[in-house]
């Protein structure tokens, strides 16, 4: 079965980031970053968000429309073959969506940044399913749409968990020397690139 990929709009760009909380929820990392499952997915919404908003401007947000309506799939890409913009007021806005738990994403930028790979390359930054969707090979054909379009740019992420390295392992991303890297409180996240 063939997916209709499309760029998302500006005004779905929200709709985007809750998504990506939504279908991230149950992952180890998420209750790291916001223990209180009553505030998860409203703080992990607003920060998915706010990463995506940036993502036209740099890179691209690809959607799968879901049949009945709303988005059934979303992959978020930040284009690294160049010095990438800073996000406007990220520090602010960051502190207002976090509150508490702002020690737990300024670890994960410290740790993202210092890991990152310094060679040319697209950063699939989030590729979300909806759960009502997942199975159906929506990830793959996001992924498929976005290396044919890069030709012989390297592609690059961050895995989550044995689930989503197997997918990508498929979608030809091998482990990258450190794979496994760590918050504070011991979460791991592991290194895949797409030569």
């Amino acid at each position: 079965m063939s997916h209709v990929i499309r760029p998302a709009t500006e005004a779905e760009l929200p709709a985007v980031g809750a998504l990506i909380a939504q279908s991230f929820d149950d992952l180890e990392q998420n209750r790291s970053l916001v223990p209180d499952p009553q505030s998860r997915l409203r703080v992990m919404s607003g920060f998915f968000t706010l990463l995506t908003e940036h993502a036209p401007l740099c890179g691209k947000v690809d959607v799968i429309d879901a049949p009945a309506g709303g988005l059934a799939a979303a992959a978020v890409w930040f284009d690294r073959t160049h010095e990438m913009p800073e996000i406007p007021h990220y520090d602010e806005r960051l502190a207002a969506l976090a509150g508490e738990w702002l020690p737990h994403f300024h670890a994960l930028d410290e740790l993202f940044d210092k890991h990152h790979p310094v060679e040319p390359h697209w950063h699939l930054a989030f590729l979300a399913v909806h759960p009502d969707h997942q199975s159906r090979g929506l990830g793959g054909a996001l992924m498929d749409s976005t290396h044919q379009d890069l030709g012989g740019t390297a592609a690059y992420l961050e895995a989550t968990n044995e689930d989503n390295i197997r997918l990508y392992r498929r979608y030809g991303y091998t482990d990258m020397m450190p794979f496994d890297i760590r918050m504070p409180d011991d979460t791991p996240f592991y290194r895949m690139w797409r030569a």
